[in-house]
């Protein structure tokens, strides 16, 4: 029913009978959301072999950057990445994070979009040793968002 912000969940938060302003809720977040992603990862579902890595312009603050995402092929996000630039040192940097969640498994196959950053990124961290020599990455033209409505999350 509401769009998920801070003067929304204080909406939310009122209709229940709470009062908060939305910016002690701010502060709650930046106070508790780093311990609480501390004990939560552990926890997290083991990721599969397979990996979808893709990057989608997003508007932050007025400024346009890019996100890159990693999901498996059960549409579980492995990790996530805001990045002013757009080449290899930002997908080998989004390959390494992922690789380094204490959730995740050294992937069989890395399906990638067009960019031309992947394969660069993906040869040089099979060469330094931090991917699996035997993963193999697959160019294609899908999107993470329209593989999550194909699976259905």
């Amino acid at each position: 029913m509401f769009p998920v912000s801070y003067r929304n969940l204080e909406l939310m938060l009122q209709d229940r009978g709470v009062e908060v302003a939305h910016t002690i809720l701010f502060r709650w977040v930046q106070a508790y959301a780093p311990e609480i992603d501390k004990r939560i990862r552990p926890h997290l579902r083991p990721s599969n072999g397979s990996w979808r890595v893709d990057e989608t312009c997003v508007r932050v603050k007025g400024r346009w950057m890019y996100l890159y995402r990693a999901v498996d092929s059960r549409g579980q996000t492995i990790d996530f990445l805001l990045s002013v630039k757009r080449d290899a040192e930002v997908a080998k940097r989004i390959l390494r994070n992922a690789l380094g969640q204490p959730h995740t498994v050294n992937p069989r196959t890395i399906t990638v979009d067009k960019n031309l950053a992947y394969p660069c990124a993906i040869e040089q961290l099979k060469e330094d040793g931090e991917l699996w020599r035997f993963s193999c990455s697959r160019q294609s033209s899908f999107s993470i968002t329209s593989w999550n409505k194909t699976i259905g999350t």
